[in-house]
């Protein structure tokens, strides 16, 4: 009666294995191989077409028209917020993954409003004669007009710097209420960063809802396996 209980029992764990198992664990694999391969490109259009647009925003930065930089970053933010977006930034030195643009700045804009300071306080100053040491924007500017002709900096934010740096080597700077009036924006408001979704729907998200299901049809599959084995295991003994 045991004997007979027990082929049973294996016949029925036997009947499980095959049923379990009639669709090959390598037909999956082949079906996963290639569709991570095609999750990958569609990954890699969802990046390019960021690129693309924040490339946009720039150009757009960088003619100046302020309109058309409020309508590219529009267009930006709406296609990061509906598709998968991954990319590498690099932050303090190292690489790391993110999902959205990563952060940029309007680097034109920045420097067309710290410009636009510089010269309100230079125009203040001129013939003042509240500086001992002259107009020191003017010296200042003298400097890095040569430097940034020299480096093609043009109008951007090493010549912002620049002008900060030899500003800086003026005493008594800091007491110069005109000086004061010339606030050099920070970079921070000219930063921009969009994320993304890790997942949405799309040809990139159905890709990767499939890939991840064969991959959990593929670990259980796996472990009832296992499970099977060793349940065959037992009842030989």
């Amino acid at each position: 009666m045991v004997l007979a209980m027990g082929g049973i029992s294996k016949n029925r764990v036997k009947q499980a294995l095959r049923s379990v198992f009639r669709v090959r664990s390598w037909k999956l694999f082949l079906v996963l191989v290639p569709l991570l391969f095609l999750t990958a490109t569609l990954l890699r259009f969802g990046h390019l077409g960021m690129v693309e647009l924040r490339d946009k925003v720039l150009v757009a930065d960088e003619g100046g028209d302020d309109a058309e930089i409020m309508e590219s970053l529009a267009e930006l933010q709406r296609y990061t917020m509906t598709h998968i977006v991954v990319n590498v930034v690099e932050s303090n030195g190292a690489e790391m993954l993110t999902f959205g643009t990563g952060p940029f700045y309007l680097e034109h804009q920045y420097a067309k409003k710290a410009m636009a300071e510089l010269e309100r306080a230079e125009n203040s100053l001129e013939g003042a004669g509240e500086n001992p040491n002259g107009n020191v924007f003017k010296k200042a500017a003298a400097v890095c007009d040569a430097l940034g002709q020299k480096y093609g900096w043009g109008y951007s934010k090493p010549y912002i710097d620049c002008m900060q740096s030899e500003l800086a080597k003026y005493p008594g700077m800091d007491e110069i209420e005109d000086y004061k009036r010339a606030m050099i924006p920070p970079t921070a408001l000219y930063r921009q960063e969009f994320a993304s979704p890790i997942w949405c729907v799309g040809w990139a998200g159905l890709a990767i809802l499939i890939c991840l299901i064969l991959i959990v049809v593929i670990f259980i599959r796996f472990l009832i396996w296992m499970v099977l084995k060793i349940t065959l295991l037992v009842i030989k003994k």
